[in-house]
């Protein structure tokens, strides 16, 4: 909860992959608050509102899991509504050619992208949910202490670039600082 809330002020795509995490981490623990509150939530230094205020938290997201059907796999709406304004946000910057070092960024990755898709044999993800995806599995490769081959390290090198400018071009955005030479002239 505290953590979320800084990495969404600070950066959408680490917020997004941390929200992915907690999302697993509730699956782990079979959506049980006592598991979650024994394995993860008493791991913290928290005073007792702290703690309270953690536990609800994780109590609304282990509802919002249960109501949204996503207990055993997929995401929940909260966090398919950041993929959907990234997507937005990423259309919108490939039309507009002030934005050509985000374009290039996105035209370095698109092979690794295609690869991915290709690979991944379930139903097809947009660009931007594949990148994500590759991020995550990078993640939970690192967390499992994997061998990561040279290519995949090659693939997910050009995909962070092309994703921490998104997130970078997102915060502007969320601040009215990208186009604001939109807006009409008085």
């Amino acid at each position: 909860m505290i953590i979320a809330s800084q990495k969404r002020k600070e950066n959408i795509a680490e917020y997004l992959l941390y929200m992915w995490q907690i999302e697993d981490i509730i699956r782990a623990n079979d959506l049980d608050i006592d598991k979650i509150t024994t394995n993860v939530i008493d791991k913290y230094s928290l005073d007792a509102d702290q703690r309270k205020q953690m536990i609800e938290w994780y109590e609304s997201l282990i509802d919002m899991m249960r109501r949204e059907d996503v207990t055993k796999s997929g995401h929940l709406q909260l966090n398919k509504n950041v993929i959907v304004q990234l997507v937005q946000l990423h259309n919108a910057l490939l039309k507009d050619p002030r934005f050509p070092e985000y374009t290039k960024a996105f035209y370095a990755a698109l092979p690794y992208i295609v690869e991915l898709r290709s690979k991944a044999g379930a139903e097809p993800k947009g660009e931007i949910e594949t990148c994500f995806n590759a991020l995550y599995g990078m993640l939970m490769l690192r967390l499992k202490s994997t061998e990561i081959t040279p290519e995949t390290k090659e693939a997910v090198a050009r995909i962070s670039q092309f994703i921490a400018l998104l997130s970078h071009y997102f915060h502007l955005d969320e601040k009215d600082e990208l186009f604001k030479d939109d807006e009409p002239q008085s």
